[in-house]
């Protein structure tokens, strides 16, 4: 049988100020934050006060609530928030819990930050600065925004970083972006990265046509030691910025 339970409703709005109250205290106790977005927030807030009033506690609304009596739901062992998972290693290794809404205030500035670059990347109102340009180069995989915006922010000395084609000198020669320090073709790849060697603690973005050579050098200079390395997901055929050809 399905539930239904107006949100509207009296008894719902009550519970669910007590929820809230709840989860104030699960940060103020363990010292968490709440999740930046505040959608995620609210959305398991409902979760957990819709089966608090259908089980009687506030069991994680990410899973399946098991067992249709007390003593069967005790014997599955289901999650009931704060969860024993969340607490003893997601939230220590990945910052925040399953659902999202338990978080260290080191992930939520961190994700807070990653997304205001997104904005600014995909809309381009305005340049990074300095610290978001840092974020950006963590990622392992950009797209031609945040290429083209750190590319920019390198013009203007706020970061710097390699940026390598990986594709072979026939095309690199027809058409390059703007801004490509060096070649490292495909079929002379580890004999060419001679050329960057020491640049192995440096940030290296890398590039092909559509983003899957490019995407194997990535993982290959990984594993020869290569700290910090990005991927242009779908390779120069998706790059909007400059480009040029020639010597």
């Amino acid at each position: 049988m399905i539930a239904k339970i107006d949100v509207n409703s009296e008894a719902y709005q009550t519970e669910l100020e007590k929820t809230r109250i709840f989860t104030d205290k699960v940060n103020a106790q363990f010292g968490f934050v709440y999740n930046p977005d505040p959608e995620i927030n609210e959305s398991v807030q409902m979760g957990l006060t819709r089966n608090k009033m259908i089980y009687g506690k506030r069991f994680c609304p990410c899973f399946m609530v098991i067992g249709e009596t007390k003593e069967e739901q005790k014997a599955a062992d289901n999650r009931i928030c704060p969860c024993k998972p969340a607490l003893e290693k997601e939230i220590p290794e990945q910052g925040y819990c399953h659902c999202g809404i338990f978080c260290t205030e080191e992930y939520a500035t961190k994700h807070k930050l990653e997304e205001e670059i997104d904005t600014v990347t995909h809309t381009h109102s305005r340049g990074l600065s300095k610290e978001e340009c840092e974020v950006l180069l963590q990622k392992e995989q950009l797209d031609s925004d945040e290429l083209e915006s750190l590319l920019e922010a390198k013009t203007l000395g706020f970061i710097d970083f390699t940026l390598v084609d990986v594709r072979e000198w026939m095309e690199w020669y027809q058409m390059r972006i703007v801004g490509t320090d060096v070649l490292i073709p495909t079929t002379s790849f580890y004999e060419s990265l001679s050329q960057i060697e020491a640049k192995k603690s440096e940030p290296i973005i890398v590039y092909c046509l559509t983003g899957s050579r490019s995407n194997y050098c990535m993982n290959a200079m990984k594993q020869m030691g290569f700290s910090q390395v990005s991927n242009l997901t779908y390779g120069i055929v998706s790059y909007h910025g400059e480009k040029e050809n020639g010597e």
